[in-house]
């Protein structure tokens, strides 16, 4: 298991010896142009530039090929999120897909989803429930999806029958009315299962086409422990046909420049194909830092799995290019969320039951979230040390086994 909260977090470790202050400015102008320059020279013997095109003909483009596109929605990321917001509105999208798969979407509430995308009488206290009621929290704090939902029911109105979207949720069916216990909890952690199973019987089977908008780690192709991530295990039935799009994650951040970023005369937003590129000979840890994870036997893990430790061409089709990504945006949360106490109220509640750290009262969350408006541009935290938490992570995966081998 690998939480979601560890894919945006880099870690950064440099020490200096300083022989005087003159020198220290120098080595932080410099060094970091320099590391970027050596990357790229180490790798331009068997990689050439990326080519870059216009990011959204480029991504519609791609379904004329795949049946499935896959898209890291910005899980919190303000950039990434207007952009799909972008793609989702061009006239052109509806025309080539059928679906949009998404992580922030509880399965148990499918039937009322399809009634609200497609433009019956569903009231929106009733059809939140979809994103707000996930096993992730993050979800049911989310300013995108509180606008995506509203807005594909809106572009369905305005298409005919037969060119509708349908909204698909990937999440698995947990019914926290019914959650009382870390245990229970447990029995829904199997995420990459579901969604892959939304994907086979929804889309795959069906030969429709379907945008996913999922995190990065359930996108890989080849890549999650165990089974496998979400791509992984239903490529092993439908190999070829999902184009896996990926952000740039941590890299080429901490620059003292704009102007000393290798992507400085990228036309933004633009889309690059990964395969014989130097971008794409980089491995996974240039983008990603280790994540945390667990074997088949519970043993916790702060690094990244054997076969996640390749090119990263081999693990996605394309990278995203969105602007500078030391400027990139966090997304607020919206005031309706952080105002209403019952909610609030009952994400604590669910977030101590999973044994998550952070805010235990609502006065600590208000201040998170009004510390968290200091600054709205994204800032690369020291990646924290969560080996205190790992006999908690076991114990998790222990109760899911459990509670799996157990008969219902």
């Amino acid at each position: 298991m690998r939480p979601e909260t560890l894919t945006n977090l880099q870690k950064i470790n440099s020490s200096l010896r300083r022989s005087c202050f003159g020198v220290l400015l120098f080595l932080l102008a410099v060094i970091p142009a320099v590391i970027q320059a050596e990357i790229k020279s180490q790798t331009r013997l068997t990689g050439s530039e990326p080519t870059q095109e216009p990011a959204v003909p480029a991504i519609l483009a791609a379904f004329d090929k795949y049946e499935v596109v896959g898209i890291p929605e910005g899980h919190g990321m303000k950039d990434m999120d207007d952009f799909i917001l972008s793609v989702i509105r061009d006239p052109a999208f509806s025309q080539e897909v059928n679906d949009i798969a998404v992580e922030c979407g509880n399965s148990l509430y499918q039937p009322i989803l399809d009634r609200y995308i497609a433009g019956e009488d569903v009231p929106f206290t009733e059809v939140r429930k979809v994103w707000r009621n996930t096993t992730q929290p993050m979800c049911g704090m989310s300013l995108f999806f509180e606008q995506f939902f509203p807005l594909v029911r809106a572009i369905n109105q305005k298409l005919p029958p037969g060119k509708r979207l349908r909204v698909l949720a990937g999440d698995p069916p947990i019914d926290w009315d019914q959650v009382k216990s870390s245990q229970d909890i447990g029995k829904f952690s199997d995420r990459d299962a579901s969604i892959a199973s939304v994907m086979e019987k929804e889309v795959l089977s069906k030969h429709r086409k379907a945008l996913m908008l999922f995190g990065n780690f359930h996108l890989m192709h080849g890549a999650g422990v165990g089974a496998g991530n979400a791509v992984t295990m239903y490529e092993k039935d439908y190999p070829n046909r999902t184009f896996i799009i990926s952000d740039l994650g941590n890299f080429d951040t901490g620059l003292p420049t704009l102007s000393s970023s290798s992507f400085a005369i990228w036309p933004v937003p633009s889309l690059a194909q990964a395969k014989g590129t130097w971008l794409g000979a980089l491995g996974l840890n240039h983008f990603y830092p280790p994540t945390v994870w667990t074997d088949n036997d519970c043993n916790v893990h702060d690094e990244l799995p054997k076969n996640e430790q390749k090119p990263m061409a081999d693990l996605v089709d394309a990278f995203l290019y969105l602007g500078p990504q030391d400027l990139r945006l966090i997304e607020p949360i919206p005031a309706d969320i952080a105002l209403d106490v019952d909610y609030m109220t009952e994400l604590l509640r669910r977030e101590t039951l999973a044994g998550m750290p952070g805010a235990r009262t609502l006065k600590e969350f208000d201040q998170q979230i009004v510390s968290g408006a200091e600054s709205p541009v994204l800032v690369v935290p020291k990646l924290p040390d969560f080996k205190p938490y790992f006999p908690m992570i076991k114990q998790n995966c222990l109760d899911r086994k459990s509670s799996s081998s157990t008969p219902q």
